[in-house]
């Protein structure tokens, strides 16, 4: 699999898109559909967590099928844990060799091969995690790893903006006032029209020259 050699315009553009809405709908989607489309990765989801139920609750996805997504409740403390009780990146290289996940047999039947979680957090509290899903065995590297923790910090920054002005206690209180994550269609303009999605090799060797 080819991956793309820098990030920092997707991470600008992705940004800048998200800085324009006050709908959590609107951020929750621009964000699972631009971190795809930058690394060029099968899907990616976006959960928060209820504290009192301790279950993950999907909030948007992009490139998953319906199936998958409706495999069953996603546990804090069963599916990926680390990177929720931890607060740090967990990669796992190979879903069906791999103990920390919840639902392996639903992964690989969903044609997943490797998965990123990535904790968002709002100052110390951990309100959810990024994750991203590769089709083929993917070694996550470090610019992977710091440029979908600097999406997830981006969203969590603009979701806490959303709870606060809307008055809401929790993070999850979010998810109320939101459609069904699984049947949500978005109509408007996403960050990945008719633009490019990432430097070339050969525009970075020019940079760098």
């Amino acid at each position: 699999m080819e991956k793309p050699v820098m990030n920092y315009e997707s991470l600008i553009r992705i940004t800048r898109y998200i800085s324009t809405f006050r709908d959590p709908e609107e951020i929750v989607l621009t964000s699972v559909e631009g971190v795809t489309n930058a690394l060029k990765v099968k899907g990616c989801t976006l959960f928060l967590i209820d504290k009192k139920s301790g279950v993950l609750s999907l909030a948007g996805s992009y490139g998953l099928s319906r199936e998958y997504l409706d495999k069953g409740p996603v546990s804090a403390i069963r599916s990926i844990s680390s990177s929720i009780e931890d607060g740090q990146p967990v990669a796992i290289y190979d879903v069906n060799d791999d103990p920390r996940l919840q639902y392996p047999e639903a992964a690989l039947k969903e044609g997943i091969a490797s998965i990123l979680s990535v904790p968002i957090i709002i100052g110390e509290r951990i309100i959810g995690c990024l994750r991203v899903y590769t089709a083929q065995p993917w070694e996550f590297g470090l610019n992977d790893v710091n440029f979908v923790q600097a999406v997830a910090q981006v969203v969590g920054m603009a979701l806490e903006l959303c709870r606060v002005n809307k008055g809401y206690k929790e993070s999850i209180d979010i998810l109320k006032s939101m459609r069904d994550p699984k049947t949500i269609v978005f109509n408007k303009r996403t960050p990945y029209e008719g633009v490019p999605k990432s430097f070339s090799k050969e525009e970075v060797a020019q940079a760098n020259a």
